[in-house]
């Protein structure tokens, strides 16, 4: 079933009861309501003042939540809002959307109404990474990513991932659950080198992190700065026998897929760290294999190859192997950083200013 919710012209706080009812109704909505294959969906079509939707003057947004036009303080002038959250059948406004925001983390089908959308100029993203868009993307559209937004949430767990190999906090719950007190000495973070590949946004967030934790760290990006002290991705042979911890912050593309292989590997000294923010194709998983079971390195992964991670693969059952199921950006503090970013687009987007953060396509 679907709800289709059209509400009228005017401040969007004065709206803010409709959205709620929106959503009351989609609550109030049983089991019995909904089949398998007819889930409730709720479709907000948010009026503006230049006539009926279709209208060459008006341009469409689809946007991934039902609160996402009251977050967003209002849409701007000539611009309207239906929300999509992933489900199908599509709307039948789907040959009208100019503005695309996919739903975030529901996989390849968020990008399917790409090939349905003749009016498309713009994609943006929720996803910092963007590998998985750029084939689908349509000609002549403009692909925004979420640059920004996840720095914060992705640098925290960076750090907590080093923190809680380093210190052992996966053996303490395995011992807590047996009742087991095991005491030990534990490596700390602090006096280790710890070599950061990726000095984009989140590798910068990372660095700011780990500013009070009395670490050596080695900064390397795609091209050295040395002006900036960073190092150049071709120098990392002579870097990875000094580094203690590794941490992987880079995007995925054909230079960054597969970096980390057996040779990158057995650069590192006996005991480092790998920690992976980045993409689970940056690394060789069948190298990486080899080196947890010779029981050499230690390894915290937030994003695997392949991913999800099946029950019954190998990496799973790797002692010195931490994983977190890819929830480095996915925290509280995403959605208000999303908006920020999503009301600045959408401003410059119907005032024809240069986007922000455009990564493929012609810029707007």
């Amino acid at each position: 079933m679907e709800i289709l919710w059209r509400l009228p012209a005017g401040p969007v706080r004065r709206q803010q009861g409709d959205l709620e009812g929106v959503q009351r109704s989609r609550r109030a909505a049983g089991p019995g309501d909904r089949g398998a294959d007819d889930a409730v969906r709720v479709l907000i079509l948010v009026q503006g003042h230049h006539g009926p939707l279709g209208s060459e003057s008006v341009t469409l947004v689809w946007l991934p939540y039902p609160d996402a036009v009251s977050r967003l303080d209002g849409l701007p002038e000539g611009m309207r809002a239906q929300v999509w959250d992933g489900q199908r059948p599509w709307p039948d406004s789907v040959a009208e959307v100019e503005c695309f925001v996919p739903p975030y983390l529901i996989g390849p089908d968020a990008y399917a109404p790409l090939a349905a959308m003749p009016r498309l100029r713009v994609v943006q993203l929720l996803t910092a990474g963007y590998d998985d868009v750029l084939p689908l993307l349509p000609d002549g559209v403009t692909l925004c990513n979420a640059r920004g937004v996840h720095d914060a949430s992705t640098a925290e767990l960076a750090v907590g991932l080093m923190l809680a190999s380093l210190r052992g906090l996966p053996d303490f719950v395995r011992a807590q659950d047996g009742g087991a007190w095991t005491h030990g000495t534990r490596l700390s973070l602090a006096d280790r080198t710890v070599l950061l590949v990726g000095y984009g946004s989140v590798g910068r967030a990372i660095e700011q992190r780990l500013a009070g934790f009395e670490v050596t760290l080695v900064r390397v990006a795609r091209t050295a700065r040395p002006g900036d002290g960073v190092h150049g991705l071709a120098e990392l042979p002579g870097l990875l026998p000094t580094a203690d911890v590794v941490v992987l912050a880079v995007p995925l593309d054909d230079s960054t897929r597969g970096l980390v292989d057996a040779a990158f590997l057995a650069r590192l000294p006996d005991g480092a760290l790998l920690v992976n923010v980045a993409r689970g194709p940056v690394v060789d998983t069948e190298a990486l294999l080899a080196e947890l079971r010779s029981g050499r390195l230690t390894a915290a992964l937030d994003v695997t190859d392949p991913e999800p991670l099946p029950p019954d693969h190998p990496l799973w059952r790797q002692p010195r192997c931490l994983i977190s199921p890819h929830v480095g950006g996915d925290t509280s503090a995403f959605l208000p950083r999303a908006y920020r970013l999503l009301a600045e687009q959408l401003r410059r987007f119907a005032a024809g200013q240069p986007l922000l953060n455009v990564v493929a396509g012609a810029p707007r």
